[in-house]
């Protein structure tokens, strides 16, 4: 019989229009889809750590915020050195007029401070000299004074002199005996002298019971009043005057009992409005120009706080994105440095520096308006956010090589130093309270934990050595050999730390010389990137005018020599 031959049984193919088909043509479409989105993602997240010139590059899409940064600092730049050559005339009018003040009213002021106080007085005929001096020379001020001055309203809105006198309560002291006999409570006395009052003759006020001191229970006599001036060389710089009162107060400090009586001056200088100004030439009409110059910077600042807030929402919806297909696909989270990846710390430099800039823009513009007068405010203000603009840069030196292994340097060394300057803070702080207890009593510069602590800072580096040696009073053994053990070893000690801050720069740079060489640690999200390296990328030759502004190409070899973020 002859035998047939086997045939196999071939496969069934589903009918069109069977569930069979319908579940594979479903599970087809899905994984298109999940194909789709995951070169999707991708594409985002490459597009969203490429540099400006890249994004030009892939999708023709113009740097706007590259571009008005740039001009954001020459702007705000320019700002700053306009209000801080107004500020200087307004704090040089201030320390003139201090100046001034003290050589009217302090008799015998030599020009200079003897310590910090201005000048001291050593006998009673002295003390009631000094005192009357004052007096006379604040009712003869308009005619002996070279300023443009006058009288102004003290707190009780009067003008003239308010004259007030510390002292113990009544009591006896025989220091031959050596005994004592006081009430230390403190007992206030005031009177006040207006014109009228200083413009008799003979002068009635000087008889008065008031000025009969008793020294040996005094504590200090204080002479306040108050003086208005205008500042008239801001019409040089073609700005409106600001008009000012001072607050002016004599000190004579006999607290200490010792024989000395130290005078201070201080004079508290504010800024009012102006209540009636008529100003012929350009002046006005080039104050409406540096209001226009500031209101055009608080344009800058919207638009770049606009782009750059804009810029951080996406980049928080492309991160959920992100995270979601990433515990989809791989059913694990992304880790924390991942995530922060997509948090940019310059943005919110650019931020909070747009913020400032803009406040401070305001109060400037209602300060040349004179409706405020709060130049501390603005200058800090001002200042803070230029310096937030300028550190904003090296943001875009960053895409460079060269300069981005220093700045790599800088984040992996920061940890170390930031644990180096808590262990150097305490010893710091200990060292600072040693020498305040020990040395106070014998060294200048050691009298009060303020400047203990700025002297040690300027040891650290290096200045006035020998004079912290040098100055150090004889008069205890003990004391003296105790300092040279302190100095010698506070010295020493933080040299070395010094030196160590340096080595762990120092390591840093080679670990980041070795990661340029060996390559860097990949982490997910860097490899979700690299994973699409084999498909086809979206990069076109950019315009000669852009390549040329904005960068060099750079060769895909050396991607993984720049930051992420």
């Amino acid at each position: 019989v002859a035998r047939q031959p086997y045939r196999f049984p071939q496969a069934r193919i589903p009918e069109r229009g069977s569930g069979v088909f319908r579940l594979t043509a479903r599970n087809a479409m899905a994984h298109h889809d999940s194909e789709m989105k995951e070169g999707c993602l991708r594409e985002d997240l490459k597009f969203y750590f490429m540099s400006p010139c890249e994004k030009y590059r892939a999708r023709r899409q113009i740097p706007w915020k590259l571009g008005l940064q740039i001009l954001k600092i020459v702007m705000v730049t320019t700002q700053l050195v306009r209000f801080g050559l107004s500020n200087q005339l307004v704090v040089a009018f201030k320390e003139d007029n201090t100046v001034a003040f003290k050589h009217l009213f302090l008799k015998g002021y030599s020009g200079t401070d003897e310590d910090d106080y201005s000048c001291s007085v050593y006998t009673q005929e002295d003390v009631y000299e000094s005192i009357f001096f004052a007096i006379n020379q604040y009712y003869h001020l308009k005619d002996i004074a070279l300023g443009t001055l006058g009288y102004g309203e003290n707190e009780d809105n009067r003008i003239g002199l308010k004259v007030c006198k510390q002292c113990y309560k009544k009591g006896s002291m025989f220091p031959s005996n050596e005994t004592l006999n006081i009430d230390n409570d403190i007992e206030l006395d005031c009177v006040h002298l207006d014109l009228q009052a200083l413009s008799k003759d003979p002068p009635d006020w000087k008889n008065s019971s008031f000025f009969i001191l008793e020294f040996y229970r005094l504590l200090q006599v204080e002479i306040s009043f108050h003086l208005k001036g205008i500042d008239l060389q801001t019409i040089h710089s073609r700005e409106l005057p600001d008009c000012y009162v001072f607050q002016n107060t004599i000190i004579f400090d006999n607290k200490a009992h010792s024989g000395k009586i130290k005078i201070y001056f201080d004079s508290d200088a504010r800024i009012e409005e102006c209540k009636d100004l008529n100003i012929f030439g350009s002046t006005q009409k080039n104050a409406q120009y540096v209001l226009a110059f500031d209101a055009f910077v608080i344009v800058i600042c919207l638009a770049s706080l606009i782009l750059c807030t804009r810029s951080i929402v996406l980049a928080l919806r492309l991160r959920k994105r992100f995270l979601n297909f990433f515990l989809e696909k791989y059913k694990r989270r992304v880790c924390d440095a991942d995530q922060w990846e997509f948090i940019n710390g310059w943005y919110v430099l650019v931020i909070i520096s747009d913020l400032m800039t803009i406040i401070g823009s305001i109060l400037k513009m209602e300060i040349k308006a004179k409706n405020l007068t709060n130049y501390d405010l603005c200058s800090i203000l001002l200042g803070t956010s230029t310096l937030f603009v300028w550190v904003g840069v090296i943001r875009y030196l960053g895409y460079f090589q060269a300069y981005n292994v220093l700045i790599l340097t800088m984040q992996a060394s920061l940890p170390k130093v930031l644990r180096f300057c808590a262990c150097a803070g305490m010893i710091y702080l200990g060292y600072t309270f040693c020498g305040w207890i020990v040395l106070g009593p014998y060294h200048d510069k050691f009298e009060n934990l303020n400047t203990v602590a700025e002297c040690l800072f300027s040891l650290v580096n290096g200045d006035d050595m020998f004079a912290t040696f040098a100055q150090i009073q004889q008069k205890s053994i003990l004391v003296w050999l105790f300092s040279r053990l302190y100095l010698y070893s506070f010295i020493s000690l933080f040299i070395y730390m010094i030196l160590s801050l340096f080595i762990a720069l120092i390591d840093s740079y080679d670990t980041i010389k070795k990661f340029q060489q060996n390559g860097f640690p990949e982490t997910d999200l860097q490899e979700f990137l690299k994973e699409c390296s084999s498909k086809e990328e979206y990069q076109k030759e950019s315009s000669a005018f852009l390549s040329c502004i904005c960068c060099r190409k750079r060769k895909r070899s050396d991607d993984h020599l720049l930051l992420i973020n």
